[in-house]
């Protein structure tokens, strides 16, 4: 029959360590003792595969004010560092979005355009940091108001980083009206057909529309300067009602005067937004014009 060893547990936690130990051995890992165990060494080791990119600032102007009925090129700006060197940045992208809408919204005019490949900025890459530029055509039209540009770097091995800053555009009041508003042969005495003038919304926010007029120089109290004599400004008369007749428009004045019921809306779609006005003109005989006359109204734009 075997013998039966004992172990007393003051051994036990000694052995639990030997083992640990011989474990540790056939695995390769550096191990050494102190003097009866008082400290232990063991090595550590890591596997560093790459540095993720960082975007360190992204930067743009602010306010930003758009071209009337066109589109404005609006840039973002942005520098990204990668630890592995600037060679292992792979694409820079950017999106820049209004405050009512988000980074992966599709595409909008109002609110949300993309930039799917920034360019580097000549001359600007040394060691771990490279400079963007990330450009956005902007049509008159996109919404006043915040807007983010968040920059995007991806590296080599499809590390990521990112980066938002705001910018604000500002409201745009802006119109275009038509040409010329002819009333053609007129007999003193006598009232002109109704002649149309239409505003076009250039802007990006509803507008109201005010008009002056004058003859030669603003504030001349005339509407018409002629061959012989002139006519006061209010003989010529408007409406935003295309069934008013004269007596029902409303006189134009040196100073501007709002036109009633007339807003210019927002375009949103790329279609440009009209509104139309009427115009009429008496020739009143008693101020014994005659010939040929010249005159200027002023349209201006106010918040509707």
């Amino acid at each position: 029959m075997g013998e039966t060893i004992t172990i007393g547990r003051a051994f036990l936690p000694i052995l639990l360590v030997l083992i640990a130990v011989a474990l540790i051995a056939q695995m390769g890992a550096g191990f050494s003792q102190g003097a009866n165990n008082r400290n232990v060494s063991v090595d550590t080791t890591v596997n560093i595969t790459g540095s993720a990119p960082y975007v360190v600032r992204v930067y743009q102007q602010s306010p930003v004010t758009l071209n009337a009925g066109s589109l404005t090129i609006l840039t973002c700006n942005a520098t990204v560092r990668d630890y592995n060197g600037f060679a292992d940045i792979n694409s820079v992208n950017a999106t820049f979005f209004h405050s009512s809408s988000s980074e992966n919204a599709a595409d909008d005019n109002n609110t949300h355009y993309t930039n799917a490949s920034c360019v580097v900025i000549s001359g600007q890459q040394d060691g771990f940091f490279s400079n963007y530029t990330c450009s956005f055509p902007v049509v008159y039209y996109a919404l006043n108001g915040t807007w983010n540009c968040t920059v995007r770097a991806n590296d080599s091995i499809n590390l990521t980083a990112m980066t938002t800053n705001t910018t604000t555009i500002n409201a745009l009041y802006a119109l275009n009206v038509t040409v010329l508003i002819d009333y053609g042969n007129v007999t003193a005495g006598d009232y002109s057909e109704n002649q149309t003038a239409d505003v076009v919304n250039l802007g990006n926010v509803p507008m109201n529309i005010s008009v002056l007029g004058y003859g030669q120089t603003i504030n001349d109290n005339l509407s018409f300067v002629c061959d012989q004599g002139n006519l006061s400004v209010d003989t010529q008369r408007f409406s935003a009602d295309p069934d008013a007749d004269y007596a029902a428009k409303i006189p134009l004045n040196r100073t501007f005067k709002a036109i009633p019921g007339v807003t210019v809306n927002k375009t949103s779609n790329g279609s440009f937004s009209t509104n139309t006005t009427y115009w009429q003109l008496y020739v009143d005989p008693t101020q014994q014009a005659f010939g040929r006359c010249n005159g200027t109204i002023v349209f201006q734009a106010q918040a509707a």
